[in-house]
C-alpha cells in the first residue's frame, strides 16, 4: 500500500519545512503541502521531524560465525528502531569473507534483511594479515575492504592491498592499532587507568598505524578511511593529510564524542576499542567535527552476549552496542548543547557516509528511493538495554535520559520499524 506522510518537518538543506511525502511503488513520489491521495495509508506525523535514512559505515552484525551476540536479522531491526536504512558490515566473522564462497552467507541473509546490508570483504585472507584475500572476485560484491577487529601490521602489506584496491577503484577501511604497543591494555592510558590499577592502552597505539597509512594513501592514491578515531594525534594527522591533497576520510563513534576515560565504570559496558580516551581527546574530536576533519559518526556497534560482558574490564570482550541510541545521544548531548547544529548531525550520519561509500539515498526528493526516518524530538525518555531489538545489551549509556525518539523508518519503501 502507498503512504502518505502528512504534517512532518523535512529536512530542506540547513531548514526544516512542514510537508506531506507521498511514497508509491518504494519511492518518494511527490513532496508538497496539503497532499491527498485515495489509495494511501495516512501516517500523521505532525510536528515530528523526517530525516533521510542514516546509513552506518561501521557495524558488527556477527553472522557467520558468532549468531549468539547478534544475527544479521536482529541487527538490521535495531538499526531500523535507530533511524538506519543503510549499515555496512565489518568482516571479522567466521568464515571470514576473504574470498566469494565466504561472502556468499552474508549475502544470502542480507536479502531479506529490514534494512540495506552491505558487507565488507577482508584485506588479507582469516584477517591474518601474510597474504592478500581475493580481493579482485571481491570488489563487485563488497562496499570497501577492512580487516576491522585487527590492524594490518605490515606496511609492506598495506602498500599492496591499497595498490590493488585502488586499481579497483575501492575504499581500504583500516582498523589503526600497532599490536606491538598494546601491552596488554584494556583501557586507556591515562589517569583513571592508573587511579583504579587497569594496564592501559596508548594513544600511539592508533595515531602511529595512522601516520604510516597516510603516507601510504598518498603514495598509492587509494581511497583511504580510518575506522574509530579516538585520539587528538589521530584528528591532526588527519587534517594535515586531507590539507596535503590525500584521498582520506574518517569515522567517529558516539561515545568518543560524548565520553572519556573520566566517565568510566568499572563495568564490561564500557569496554571497547579503541578505549575511552581523555577529556582533551573528546574535545578534539569533537572540534574536528565542527571543522570537517571528522567526516561521518559510525556507531561501531559490537554486541556481545550479557554473560561475556558480565566479566567485567579485564574480562570482557571489546565492544559496545550503539544503533539505538546514537541518534537520541548525539541529539541530546550535543545538539540540545549548543555544540553542533541539528543539520550538521544529520549530514554526519547520513549524506556523509552515503557519499563517501557510494551508498546511494541521502536526499528526500521526488524520484528517490524511500529511505527516510522519522523522529520525535520532544520526546524524553531513559535508555534501558531490555527493550533493544539487538541481541546486544551493554552500552555505556545506559539509564541515561535522553530526548529524540524514532517513531517511523521506511527502507526502500517499506516500514522496517514503527513505534
Amino acid at each position: 500500500m502507498d503512504l502518505l506522510l502528512r504534517g512532518g518537518l523535512v529536512a530542506c538543506g540547513s531548514e526544516f519545512k512542514r510537508k506531506d511525502i507521498l511514497i508509491a511503488d518504494g519511492v518518494v513520489s511527490l513532496v508538497g503541502e496539503a497532499l491527498f491521495s485515495p489509495d494511501a495509508e495516512v501516517i500523521d506525523i505532525t510536528d515530528k521531524y523526517i530525516f533521510p535514512g542514516f546509513a552506518d559505515v561501521h557495524v558488527h552484525f556477527r553472522e557467520p560465525g558468532f549468531s549468539y551476540k547478534e544475527t544479521i536479522a536482529s541487527g538490521a531491526k535495531a538499526a531500523a528502531r535507530g533511524g538506519y536504512t543503510a549499515v555496512c558490515t565489518m568482516p571479522n566473522l567466521d568464515p571470514v569473507p576473504d574470498c566469494a564462497e565466504n561472502l556468499r552467507p552474508q549475502l544470502e541473509k542480507a536479502a531479506e534483511a529490514a534494512v540495506s546490508v552491505l558487507p565488507y570483504g577482508a584485506i588479507t585472507v582469516g584477517e591474518k594479515g601474510k597474504e592478500l584475500a581475493d580481493l579482485d572476485a571481491l570488489a563487485p560484491l563488497v562496499c570497501a575492504f577492512s580487516d576491522d577487529g585487527k590492524g594490518v601490521q605490515s606496511a609492506e602489506m598495506m602498500e599492496r592491498a591499497m595498490r590493488k584496491a585502488h586499481s579497483l577503484d575501492k575504499i581500504i577501511a583500516a582498523h589503526c592499532e600497532d599490536e606491538t604497543l598494546l601491552h596488554g591494555g584494556v583501557v586507556h592510558d591515562g589517569g583513571w587507568a592508573r587511579t583504579h590499577g587497569y594496564a592501559g592502552i596508548c594513544s600511539e597505539s592508533e595515531w602511529r598505524p595512522i601516520a604510516r597509512d597516510v603516507e601510504l594513501a598518498k603514495k598509492t592514491g587509494c581511497a583511504y578511511h580510518v575506522c574509530h578515531v579516538s585520539t587528538k594525534e589521530s584528528v591532526e594527522i588527519i587534517r594535515r593529510a586531507k590539507a596535503e591533497g590525500a584521498d582520506v576520510t574518517c569515522e567517529t563513534a558516539p561515545h568518543y564524542l560524548t565520553l572519556c576515560d573520566e566517565d568510566m565504570r568499572e563495568e564490561g559496558r564500557f569496554k571497547m576499542n579503541p578505549p575511552l580516551r581523555s577529556a582533551a581527546d573528546r574535545e578534539a574530536l569533537l572540534r574536528g567535527l565542527l571543522d570537517g576533519t571528522i567526516d561521518m559518526i559510525a556507531t561501531d556497534h559490537a554486541p556481545h552476549s550479557a554473560e561475556e560482558k558480565s566479566r567485567g574490564l579485564n574480562g570482557s570482550p571489546m565492544g559496545v552496542v550503539g544503533l539505538e541510541t546514537a541518534f537520541a545521544v548525539l541529539y541530546t548531548r550535543l545538539v540540545l548543547t549548543g555544540k553542533v547544529s541539528l543539520a550538521l548531525l544529520v549530514q554526519k550520519l547520513c549524506a556523509a557516509p552515503r557519499a563517501r561509500f557510494n551508498l546511494g539515498g541521502g536526499a528526500i526528493e521526488v524520484g528517490a528511493r524511500a529511505d527516510l526516518t522519522v523522529f520525535d524530538l520532544d520526546k524524553e525518555y531513559e535508555i534501558n538495554p531490555d527493550d533493544f531489538l539487538s541481541k546486544g545489551r551493554a552500552t555505556p549509556f545506559a539509564g541515561e535520559r535522553v530526548r529524540g525518539e524514532c517513531i517511523l523508518t521506511i527502507a526502500g519503501g517499506k516500514t522496517a520499524w514503527r513505534k
